[in-house]
C-alpha cells in the first residue's frame, strides 16, 4: 500500500536523522538537502539506499541528482510506490 506524502516525509526525516544527526523536525519539504541541511553526496547516497529499503522503491543513480529538495525526494518516492 502506498504511503501518503506525510508518511514518506516522516520516514525520510528519520533516515536523514539516522545518517546525519539532523533533527527530524528540520527535514521539511521546502528544504534543500545540500544547501539547507548541509548533506554531502556520500551521506545522500546512504540516505537514498536506506530509503529504497524502507519504502520498497528503486531510485536510479541518474535520478538522485534531481533530488534537490526534500519535496523532490518525497514526491519521487510517493510516485514510485504507485
Amino acid at each position: 500500500m502506498a504511503l501518503s506524502k506525510d508518511e514518506v516525509l516522516a520516514g525520510l526525516a528519520e533516515l536523514v536523522n539516522d545518517e546525519t544527526g539532523i533533527a527530524t523536525a528540520s527535514v521539511q519539504l521546502e528544504k534543500s538537502f545540500a544547501e539547507d541541511l548541509d548533506i554531502d553526496s556520500i551521506s545522500m547516497m546512504t540516505i537514498v539506499v536506506n530509503a529504497e529499503d524502507k519504502f520498497g522503491v528503486k531510485i536510479p543513480d541518474d535520478e538522485v541528482k534531481n533530488l534537490i529538495t526534500v519535496d523532490d525526494a518525497v514526491s519521487f518516492i510517493t510516485n514510485a510506490q504507485a
